[in-house]
């Protein structure tokens, strides 16, 4: 199959490399000119811009998006419309917003033209490992795609499916992104823990390994947790700072709106916002109240 890459940072550089190592044919486009030259060392064609990217593929095109969410999907989403035919499909491999998918959907089914929101796991190890895809959109038109999914994805038939409608990809890759905020904070807050133990002398890195094999709570993101252990066991030289890319405030937000609690994703993501905080005024006050209450010693900066 031939498609078109929109988009060539490193995961969708990667997913193009992939794609050709399965025997489709990409052509890529990026307004980085480097970044089009580093597609073409590894094998692929590419375009200078989205007009040459359509006119190089062959009716239905299939274009894959790999493009930060929001105004940068809306933009190309809007430049692609007039350029395309009927049936032609546009696949959003991005983090976007699910409603955002619904919004865009709509308007390319007016023109008769797919839209398929395919939420894509697997960063930079994706080429290596594989990604997993949770593909949202009408069944024929994923069905229709099956190659390429296939040939992302660990294996066949794993790691990829189609969950749903149109919207239903990307609401599930952002409550699995809700999901890892609440994983990652519970491992960091246990390796915490035993850090501040220091009579022990324990080795957290000689733990992580420990706990990778036969534990309850072995996985993948502990495989990457404890090699960043063994690569800096004391976190030297990095800062207490922790930023988040929207999917876990959007999960915060549709738990909210359908009435669930989730607790631990919420307060995960408090977490990272209370990481930003280098000179917190509400911890200020909260010493500032047990000074006037119990007359508590105040710490001075």
């Amino acid at each position: 199959m031939k498609l078109g890459m929109i988009g060539l940072g490193k995961m969708g550089a990667n997913m193009a490399q992939r794609l050709q190592q399965g025997g489709h044919e990409v052509t890529g486009f990026d307004p980085d000119a480097g970044a089009r030259q580093a597609l073409e060392a590894k094998g692929a064609a590419s375009a200078d811009s989205l007009q040459a990217l359509v006119a190089a593929l062959p009716a239905p095109r299939v274009l894959w998006m790999m493009v930060p969410s929001g105004k940068i999907t809306d933009d190309t989403v809007d430049a692609l419309l007039p350029l395309l035919d009927r049936d032609d499909t546009v696949i959003d491999g991005g983090n976007s917003n699910y409603k955002d998918s619904l919004r865009r959907a709509a308007v390319y089914a007016e023109k008769g033209l797919g839209y398929v929101d395919c939420g894509t796991s697997g960063g930079v190890w994706g080429l290596k490992e594989g990604y997993s895809m949770m593909v949202g959109g009408d069944e024929k038109t994923v069905e229709a795609l099956r190659p390429i999914f296939e040939t992302l994805a660990p294996g066949k038939a794993q790691g990829w499916g189609r969950v749903g409608p149109v919207g239903s990809g990307h609401f599930t890759k952002m409550v699995h992104n809700g999901i890892e905020y609440g994983l990652m904070q519970a491992y960091a807050e246990g390796f915490s823990i035993l850090q501040h133990k220091p009579e022990f002398a324990l080795d957290l890195h000689q733990i992580g390994e420990i706990w990778r094999y036969g534990s309850v709570v072995r996985s993948w993101l502990l495989e990457l947790t404890t090699d960043a252990l063994g690569k800096n066991p004391t976190m030297q030289g990095i800062a207490p700072y922790v930023v988040d890319s929207g999917e876990g405030r959007w999960t915060v937000d549709a738990a909210i709106e359908l009435g669930v609690s989730a607790p631990v994703i919420t307060l995960a993501l408090m977490e990272r916002f209370r990481s930003r905080d280098s000179d917190s005024f509400s911890d200020k006050l909260l010493a500032s109240m047990r000074n006037e209450f119990g007359g508590h010693a105040i710490k001075s900066e």
